[in-house]
């Protein structure tokens, strides 16, 4: 049986660590040719050394997904160097806690600058360069784009955006006709960086409400691991989802459920 992802060109943002990490390392297991790309260079180039250690192949873009110009650079040269871009995983992503009351203006822009509008544009410049061949697009949104967080007003409102965005998107691309996929992954509470420097910013007494809440609320009675969401992302990237377009792919271990 071949690899899923066999002669597949992948992008994924934000893939020096977390999320992005275990994903480029999955679709790299599963025969693609993945392009790591991070804001945080040496971090990019780290996990996409892995990858070639490894076997796979792999290369690494430094990117900040807020600046639109870097954006077709990076997609054109992808293209120039390989031929296409079937996938795009947009993962880059920032949580900044506070709550409505203490939330900054500049914490809250930065955050749809990461979260919203480095996905519009990633999309954007995916769709110019996939409508011919097809493709798959990948957008990370969140349970906090479906249910709220009192500690997370920015995220809440970037990741359900990502979530209504994507819908938008995927139905642009079928109505012109393009052989195009567009859907959401909205991971729990998964045990990445992200999540325990977010958990550990907040005051003792909140740490100690989520602590409790999770071993409570999540039915499956633990956070996820990255892998977990990567191998929701190699099924989105797969043939195997060619008839999902415009869906959200909740992993949470039953957390929304309630």
């Amino acid at each position: 049986m071949s690899p899923r992802l066999d002669g597949k060109i992948a992008l994924i943002t934000g893939g020096g660590g977390g999320l992005g990490a275990a994903t480029a390392h999955r679709f790299a297991e599963e025969g693609a040719t993945v392009f790591v790309s991070d804001v945080d260079g040496d971090a990019a180039r780290g996990v996409a050394a892995s990858i070639v250690g490894l076997g796979g192949s792999a290369h690494a873009r430094t990117q900040d997904v807020t600046d639109e110009k870097l954006w077709d650079s990076v997609v054109d040269g992808i293209v120039a160097e390989c031929g296409g871009l079937h996938v795009l995983v947009n993962n880059a992503g920032v949580a900044i806690t506070g709550n409505v009351e203490e939330a900054s203006l500049a914490d809250w822009r930065t955050t749809q600058a990461i979260n919203g509008e480095g996905v519009f544009m990633g999309t954007r410049a995916a769709i110019r360069v996939m409508k011919n061949c097809g493709g798959s697009i990948i957008n990370i949104s969140s349970i906090e784009g479906i249910i709220g967080e009192a500690n997370v007003p920015a995220y809440n409102y970037s990741k359900g955006g990502v979530r209504i965005f994507t819908k938008s998107a995927a139905l642009h691309c079928a109505a012109e006709g393009y052989p195009i996929r567009v859907n959401s992954i909205h991971p729990g509470y998964i045990s990445t960086a992200m999540v325990k420097d977010g958990i550990a910013a907040m005051a003792a007494d909140v740490q100690a409400e989520i602590a409790e809440r999770l071993q409570r609320e999540i039915p499956l009675g633990s956070m996820g691991e990255p892998l977990d969401i990567a191998n929701g992302c190699l099924f989105l990237a797969s043939d195997e989802s060619r008839y999902m377009t415009g869906a959200e792919l909740v992993i949470d271990g039953g957390y929304t459920c309630h």
